[in-house]
């Protein structure tokens, strides 16, 4: 009863800590953390062991799957040096420069000083990815901190491990040395284990999924793989945190060519869920564990001077260590190797802040032993650090993001992106259907409507968003279609409450309705645009078409004021397109005449470019491609 009814108080306090940090709009770890510190010092709230064991096999394996399986393979890929330059490089470099400063300050070998700054080496994922979305940091930067989040655990966990055992063979009078060279052969040997481990789990998974497609056995059996990853590497002296790791990421990757949309949106929903509650129990926990840590170091013999300047000394030196490794590297990359095209400086000054501690650090610290000499003191210098970088770092990273410049993409690329791929896709979808002679023209024509109907739904997205901008088509429809839901519901629970119709059958309608609203309702929000400016499409968007290379950049629009047609005629429009041959401007295609691809069709002319506020894309209706 007792360990239910704390289990049941974590809970809520999560979900209450939560929303709390919704509501002042601050990240919820620190939120968390400081609810616990506070409840630590409170006489009826017990103390909460946190021992290695519940961190490492409990909690942080479903935390590294649901953060892989989210993380896109490609970009890993191709930011796979500076992750690796981070991830490893740099939790060496930390480890090394903590090391050699508690050393000199406490009475402690070297190895275990060197146990400690591992331990306080590696940033948290949860932490830096969540405020880096919550704020909008641009895409690649995200990237890099999920990339080096998920790897930097096991280069600090083999670091913590190589260097306690040192430490004890040296208390039995060998001469063992711990060195940074030792420690990376070590990682490597762990991390090549923990890749096949991770390959073969996911390789097992991956051939039992597509023999069984029902989403509530997939959705089971994807809460075992970060244990079946994890234990039998750990068993094999492997790293678990490379084999959770690579399992997720190859399963995240390769789902959508096996896997059920049911299966995934299960899935999804599922781990989203579990993560949220994990990680922010995490940093609730880690708070309860401030008042019992500082209590037990009050009786040690270094005396609280020396205490604090370890404490505040190691906070210092991790804050500054990462920008002393991250700057010097970027120059070394781009201005004397030239193996890298230089990023913007911005970006690095807010890589080189992204560095909050969490979950690994504390149960990293926890993995000392109990004869470890001055535990205490080295376990209230890792909660220091945890708890200090979120203070100082979380706080001030969105302020920094926000007087650098540096953003996320504008939710209008997204758009155009997202209009620009599927319009690829059903171009694709329409050839082969054309291929398909058993298909009768009926259903042939219902596809291509459909489809066009899809499409222009996305470029609606576009354009002007105003109060005074008209509706567009899809507007009109999502609006009428959640009202029509609204009455479809009430109906259904109607025949429910008077006992007509089977249960499973209601249930079916109702889960039925209740996707239709999902997707409306996601619609309507990606409908919504936050920024102005230029709205442009990358470069590398645009080759492959002699028309877009061709095309003016400029031309003056014979009637800027509107659509020449819908002007003449009378009829509305929903978003203008310019002509970059002959200044004509027309409706696009959601606009009821589309004077615009009749223009095209008409005259030949193969680029058009949009006028709407802020926007600068072209189309080439020839080859269809935007740019």
């Amino acid at each position: 009863m007792e360990i239910a009814l704390a289990l049941l108080a974590i809970a809520a306090a999560v979900l209450g800590g939560a929303g709390l940090a919704r509501r002042l709009d601050l990240p919820p770890p620190l939120v968390l953390i400081v609810i616990g510190m506070v409840g630590s010092y409170l006489p009826f709230v017990p103390e909460v062991a946190l021992g290695p064991d519940i961190v490492l096999l409990g909690i942080l394996p479903p935390l590294l799957y649901a953060a892989a399986i989210s993380t896109s393979l490609v970009d890993f890929r191709a930011n796979r040096g500076i992750i690796l330059r981070l991830s490893v490089g740099l939790v060496l470099f930390t480890a090394l420069g903590v090391g050699l400063f508690l050393w000199w300050l406490l009475p402690v070998p070297f190895a275990v000083a060197f146990a400690l700054g591992a331990v306080v080496s590696p940033p948290d994922a949860v932490a830096a990815t969540a405020i880096g979305r919550r704020i909008g940091l641009p895409r690649r930067l995200v990237s890099i901190l999920e990339g080096e989040s998920l790897v930097n655990d096991a280069t600090a966990l083999v670091a913590v491990r190589t260097a306690v055992g040192a430490a004890g063979l040296a208390a039995a009078g060998a001469a063992t040395q711990v060195t940074p060279a030792g420690v990376a052969v070590d990682f490597l040997r762990a991390s090549a284990g923990g890749v096949v481990v991770g390959v073969a789990v996911a390789f097992v998974v991956e051939s039992i999924r597509k023999r069984a497609g029902e989403p509530t056995f997939d959705t089971a059996l994807s809460f075992l793989v970060p244990f079946a990853a994890y234990l039998p590497a750990e068993v094999l002296h492997s790293s678990g945190v490379i084999a959770v790791v690579t399992a997720g990421l190859i399963l995240g990757h390769h789902s959508p060519r096996y896997q059920a949309g049911a299966s995934r949106l299960s899935e999804r929903v599922n781990w989203a869920s579990i993560q949220f509650l994990l990680e922010n129990a995490v940093f609730l926990l880690i708070g309860l564990q401030v008042y019992y840590v500082a209590s037990r170091v009050e009786s040690s013999s270094l005396g609280l001077p020396r205490i604090a300047a370890a404490a505040l000394g190691t906070l210092a030196l991790v804050l500054l260590l990462r920008p002393v490794w991250v700057f010097p590297m970027r120059w070394v990359r781009t201005s004397v190797l030239r193996r890298e095209a230089p990023a913007p400086w911005t970006h690095t000054a807010v890589l080189s802040w992204a560095g909050m501690r969490g979950v690994v650090t504390l149960a990293a610290a926890l993995l000392l032993p109990q004869n470890t000499p001055q535990r205490d003191v080295l376990v209230l210098i890792a909660v220091v650090v945890t708890v200090g970088t979120l203070l100082l770092q979380a706080t001030t990273l969105p302020r920094l993001a926000r007087a650098l410049r540096v953003r996320g993409p504008d939710p209008r690329e997204d758009a155009l992106q997202t209009a620009a791929v599927m319009q690829a896709a059903t171009k694709a979808a329409l050839a082969a259907m054309d291929e398909r002679p058993e298909i009768d023209p009926a259903t042939r024509t219902l596809l291509r409507s459909r489809s066009e109907d899809r499409l222009n739904q996305l470029w609606e997205r576009l354009g002007a968003r105003g109060t005074d901008a008209v509706a567009t088509p899809s507007d009109r429809y999502r609006r009428a279609r959640l009202d029509q839901l609204e009455v479809e519901r009430a109906e259904v629970l109607r025949l429910r409450d008077a006992g007509q119709a089977d249960h499973e059958v209601l249930r079916a309608v109702l889960a039925a309705l209740d996707l239709e609203e999902t997707m409306l309702m996601r619609a309507t929000d990606q409908a919504e645009h936050a920024r102005l400016g230029q709205l442009l499409l990358p470069e590398a968007q645009r080759e492959g078409c002699a028309h877009l290379g061709q095309a003016l950049r400029s031309v003056r629009p014979r009637t800027p004021e509107g659509c020449e047609e819908c002007l003449r005629d009378g009829t509305a429009w929903v978003h203008l397109r310019l002509c970059l041959d002959c200044g004509h401007v027309g409706c696009c295609d959601s606009s009821e005449r589309r004077h615009a691809a009749a223009h095209f069709t008409g005259t030949g002319h193969p680029v058009m470019r949009s006028i709407e506020p802020g926007e600068a894309w072209r189309w080439c209706y020839v080859d269809e491609l935007v740019g």
